[in-house]
């Protein structure tokens, strides 16, 4: 999986198709991704010492596949590329729109 926490995603299939936001959590064995304020499910919460219970509302994890990096520059979804940094010799990781570094 080429995401990492912190990219700036857009969903581009499922119900939520067209949304935008930052990604919160990665899993690589099982291909997922949580993303700020997309896949928002209804989670009934069993009262605990600190929180009380109740149905809160939280972000569930979606298939990778299912996202698309926004480029810095052009502002459109893209996809990862890797290259190998000159000075460095370090593997990093580019976008396939613009050749923009990402972060």
């Amino acid at each position: 999986m080429n995401f990492k926490v912190g990219d700036e995603v857009v969903v581009i299939a499922g119900s939520d198709k067209g949304k935008t936001g930052k990604i919160i959590k990665t899993n690589k064995t099982a291909n997922t991704v949580v993303v700020e304020g997309v896949h928002i499910i209804k989670k009934h919460q069993k009262p605990n010492g600190q929180e009380s219970g109740g149905i809160i509302e939280r972000e569930a994890a979606i298939n990778a596949s299912n996202v698309m990096l926004i480029d810095p520059k052009t502002k459109k979804r893209t996809r990862i590329g890797h290259t190998t940094d000159s000075k460095t010799g370090k593997k990093i990781r580019i976008t396939k729109k613009s050749n923009e570094k990402i972060d």
